[in-house]
């Protein structure tokens, strides 16, 4: 069986009519034997900027959630560039770890899937224009990155105060994958009705911030009419247990991204997500 290899390397996203600059991690199939370099505090399987193997193919986009950022999807992209995909983890603008500055106001709530959309811009423009499968494109979406997914999907949005947020369906979207997703924004009479591409729904068993609860009543009352969403509760996981296995010299109660309800094993789901998703892309892009 061939050897499967994963290459990494950084860009930057610019829009010049409003100045956000952003910077995004892509990973792809490489010929490249692959070594481990250390990515910020991960141990990634992968070469740096390593040549592209020749090939055309599907485009995923990872979108994290409020003061996230673009590292901690590092193990999935990995593993779906070994499998044939080319994954982009892009860091959404002021709405990051680094730089907060626009969590909860509607300005990011608006932008946050133009990000989306602009990613793709570029990434039918520079080196990876011609390996694109510009037909087979998804976004995965983690809290309010499942919040973004959906939006771009047709989901219509709003605010707690019940103001339409302005966002736009990207059609070249073909299917999304949705952890822990903060659903309440759509939590209205039609919101979703105009999302008709697949979905593969995770909702954590013990997730505090983005309930289970809260999740089956989307299902039920938004998204009964499409036929195409795969719902699977995961158990006794919580909201952050779909980040990548942090470092043990990271683990620790303060750190709340780093910790998962007792008893459950990171390193373990994640070996069983990733062939959840690729099964999914597989069959649905």
């Amino acid at each position: 069986m061939q050897n499967k290899y994963a290459g990494i390397t950084k860009f930057n996203v610019f829009e010049k009519s409003s100045d956000i600059r952003f910077p995004a991690f892509v990973m792809y199939p490489t010929s490249i034997k692959s070594d481990i370099q250390s990515i910020g505090p991960f141990a990634v399987k992968a070469t740096i900027n390593a040549e592209i193997k020749e090939g055309r193919y599907p485009l995923i986009i990872i979108s994290h959630g409020c003061g996230g950022n673009y590292l901690g999807y590092l193990t999935i992209a990995r593993f779906l560039a070994e499998q044939g995909y080319i994954v982009v983890m892009i860091e959404h603008y002021k709405n990051n770890r680094n730089d907060n500055e626009l969590a909860g106001k509607i300005e990011n709530f608006e932008n946050r899937p133009k990000h989306i959309s602009l990613t793709i811009d570029v990434m039918f423009e520079n080196k990876f224009k011609n390996y694109i499968n510009r037909e087979k494109i998804a976004i995965i979406g983690h809290s309010m990155g499942g919040y973004t997914a959906l939006a771009l999907a047709g989901g219509i949005p709003y605010t707690k105060e019940r103001t339409r947020i302005n966002t736009v369906i990207d059609k070249r979207v073909k299917a999304i994958i949705l952890f822990a997703p903060a659903t309440g924004f759509y939590n209205y009479n039609n919101s979703m009705d105009l999302i008709k591409i697949p979905i593969l729904f995770f909702s954590a068993e013990k997730d505090k911030l983005t309930t289970l609860e809260d999740h089956k009543k989307i299902v039920k009352n938004q998204l009964s009419h499409n036929e195409n969403v795969e719902f699977e509760i995961v158990e006794n996981a919580g909201h952050f247990s779909f980040l990548s296995p942090f470092p043990k010299s990271m683990r620790n109660p303060d750190f709340l991204p780093s910790i998962d309800p007792k008893g459950f094993d990171r390193e373990k789901f994640h070996l069983e997500l990733n062939s959840k998703i690729l099964k999914f892309l597989r069959e649905n892009i």
